[in-house]
């Protein structure tokens, strides 16, 4: 356990600051439709930030949500059905229940 002794002799190592909060230089991202790790070369990935749209109003509420998109997806000719979809997903999660 060679890693755990150089952590050990070295714990500014990790990266975490006094309050014991995680300060990674780079956390990778997950594509929101196959699940899959996005790696730091993907330079095919995206990540769309949707606007939230109150529904009775049909006005931005000044929130968005956001969907990421691996390079994967995007090559197969994917992202467009891929992001409607989650989008549809998205909206009858969120969706409020008549009275």
């Amino acid at each position: 356990n060679t890693l755990a002794l150089l952590f050990r002799s070295h714990p500014s190592l990790i990266m975490q600051n006094e309050n014991g909060e995680n300060v990674d230089l780079y956390i990778p991202r997950k594509c929101s439709w196959t699940n899959r790790l996005i790696r730091a070369k993907d330079h095919g990935s995206v990540q769309l930030n949707v606007a939230n749209v109150d529904p009775v109003t049909g006005l931005y509420t000044g929130e968005t949500t956001a969907f990421a998109l691996s390079g994967y997806v995007r090559d197969k000719s994917e992202g467009d059905m891929a992001l409607t979809a989650l989008v549809e997903a998205s909206d009858k999660k969120n969706a409020v229940p008549a009275e």
